[in-house]
């Protein structure tokens, strides 16, 4: 309960910060005046979900209890969908097929990605811990 907590309020913090720095950018590249606030609280409150969740769903590698790939299944389907309902609700990309098509296949692409490197790393960390203790 601890650990889910402590990542809660990391991944609050940290769609906050992300909201704000995006805000800050948007500001100084379109050289804008005035923000409209209905939207910029609708889009801190989508970062804010979006860095909660994305910290709190590798919880899922912890649970010993589940296989690799349950694990990845179970993380994979629960950020998909959240992912999917904060984008297209959130208007942040507009919705059509080809659009849910062309985010699926990047969505993928970059789980894929992230997840084979994160694969890679503990696997070289364990063989690392694996000859240490075989000295």
């Amino acid at each position: 309960m601890k650990t889910f907590l402590t990542r809660s309020i990391l991944g609050i913090f940290f769609g906050a910060f992300l909201s704000v720095a995006f805000t800050f950018l948007f500001i100084y590249t379109s050289g804008a005046e005035t923000l409209d606030a209905q939207i910029f609280v609708k889009n801190t409150l989508g970062s804010i979900f979006s860095g909660w969740f994305f910290t709190v769903s590798p919880l899922y590698f912890e649970n010993e209890k589940l296989s690799l790939a349950q694990q990845t299944a179970s993380h994979f389907i629960t950020v998909a969908i959240l992912y999917f309902i904060v984008t297209f609700g959130l208007q942040w990309i507009p919705f059509s097929l080809r659009n849910a098509l062309l985010v699926l296949l990047l969505f993928v692409v970059v789980y894929t990605i992230i997840w084979l490197s994160f694969y890679l790393y503990f696997r070289k960390q364990a063989e690392k811990l694996n000859a240490e203790l075989a000295e």
